[in-house]
């Protein structure tokens, strides 16, 4: 074989070996891609923002559901932000409102509704001031979750479309986390025609019940809605009422019914029974109070009081009858017990250290 042949032999040979490289730097550059961008694809998340009327000031999305929580983030044509709900919790919501910042734009145009984690687990937005290094998006296959709606401003010249106004709205200043609050509206029909429309009541944007007035022209009516608010998490949460196209705000500061604690009434070598009261979602964790080796988490409780909570300690926990052991509160999801915040009461962690022996000698006590 001549020189020339071998040479151009070995140049073909060359160039395979290059194809074939650049083929699998490709292949793990797409499949790294949401990594690259700082991007987890394990959260799922789900979106539906359907075209609508609105006054500027307040875009509903129809539906969102979120593996772990976060945000829904407006932004306009341009990809500039114009807005961010309120901190939704894992789940499925519906009718999520997204009000207008304080003298920002209005909410007007084509808009695009994005999903946002909630990466700093602490239910605030941190996208922009953190330069997009938290609270990312969700993705799904690679590309932002997310859903695009046209809102059209309300026509005045037609009186079928003009709203009722809410004069007023009357809530309690402060409540605790175990009764009910009544929150009172005064809505008027500033039209010349009998009206038949729709008030709804909101909690951080969450609706909490809708009722449907009918109000001759000018009249003016009440509406009040009882709201139990066991369900909600200690802190001022935002009273909203809204008709079609008005609505207005009132604070609630809600304060925690009872001291939080967990007491642990019963324990073995297998699992720890407590009896809980927590002030915001969270769990019960077990440690080995000499070597701070956590031994086992509850399942996720909201807030309020729980009775007889159970902490199963891991397969290879072994405990001895007299090791200390330490029972304590944390906000967050038990499947990832190490983002989780410690709750405090009094600048100080709620907990209680125990022993087996000192449970069993405390029962028999009891049964004596």
């Amino acid at each position: 074989m001549s020189s020339r042949s071998i040479l151009g032999t070995i140049k073909r040979l060359v160039a395979i070996l290059l194809a074939i490289a650049i083929v699998l730097a490709a292949g793990i550059l797409i499949g790294q891609a949401p990594a690259i961008f700082g991007v987890e694809e394990d959260p799922e998340a789900s979106i539906t923002f359907e075209d609508q009327e609105g006054n500027g000031t307040v875009v509903a999305v129809d539906e969102v559901t979120l593996s772990d929580g976060g945000f829904v983030v407006l932004t306009d044509d341009d990809g500039e932000e114009l807005a961010v709900s309120a901190y939704l919790g894992e789940g499925t919501h519906e009718s999520v409102t997204v009000e207008q910042d304080e003298e920002g734009p209005e909410l007007l145009g084509s808009l695009t509704a994005t999903v946002h984690q909630d990466t700093t687990n602490d239910e605030t937005f941190a996208y922009d001031e953190t330069d997009g290094e938290e609270d990312h998006p969700y993705l799904a296959d690679g590309f932002p979750v997310s859903d695009t709606a046209t809102v059209t401003s309300e026509d005045d010249d037609d009186p079928m479309l003009d709203s009722f106004a809410v004069e007023s709205v009357d809530a309690p200043a402060t409540a605790t986390t175990n009764e009910t609050i009544t929150v009172v509206a005064e809505i008027e029909n500033p039209t010349d025609l009998e009206i038949q429309q729709p008030v709804e009541f909101r909690i951080d944007g969450e609706l909490v019940e809708q009722q449907t007035l009918d109000l001759e022209p000018g009249e003016s009516q009440e509406a009040s809605a009882q709201i139990d608010t066991r369900s909600l998490d200690s802190g001022e949460r935002t009273v909203g009422v809204y008709t079609a196209g008005d609505g207005a705000l009132e604070t609630v500061d809600l304060e925690f019914h009872t001291d939080p604690s967990v007491d642990v009434v019963d324990a073995d070598d297998d699992s720890v029974t407590a009896n809980v009261a927590i002030p915001a979602e969270g769990f019960v964790a077990v440690y080995d109070n000499e070597t701070d080796d956590r031994l086992g988490t509850s399942e996720q409780l909201e807030t309020g009081d729980h009775e007889n909570v159970t902490v199963e300690f891991d397969e290879n926990a072994t405990v001895e009858d007299d090791d200390e052991l330490r029972a304590a509160l944390y906000e967050g999801d038990p499947a990832d017990p190490d983002a989780a915040t410690t709750i405090e009461h009094d600048d100080e962690p709620v907990e209680t250290t125990f022993t087996l022996e000192d449970v069993a000698d405390e029962l028999e006590a009891d049964d004596e």
